[in-house]
């Protein structure tokens, strides 16, 4: 058998594992940073949406009140 074919045989399989293993911990790198990312941004929104939720209970018992003191003015 000639020695040069099962070198390069053996050496593509080695390089395209070895591109593969890299490409992966590189995807998996990225991923867990999109990740960070994504809960940051949802954390923001979380509050952002609380402090609307705050505003709109606090126009509720504001308009409210308005109508139990236009009911008493009825009176």
């Amino acid at each position: 058998m000639d020695l040069g074919i099962i070198i390069a045989i053996t050496g593509s399989t080695f390089a395209i594992a070895g591109v593969t293993v890299a490409m992966f911990l590189w995807l998996r790198g990225e991923a867990n940073n999109d990740r960070r990312h994504f809960t940051q941004i949802q954390s923001e929104d979380r509050k952002e949406i609380l402090q609307l939720i705050r505003s709109i209970e606090f126009e509720m018992k504001d308009f409210h009140f308005r109508l139990l003191e236009i009911e008493k003015s009825r009176k």
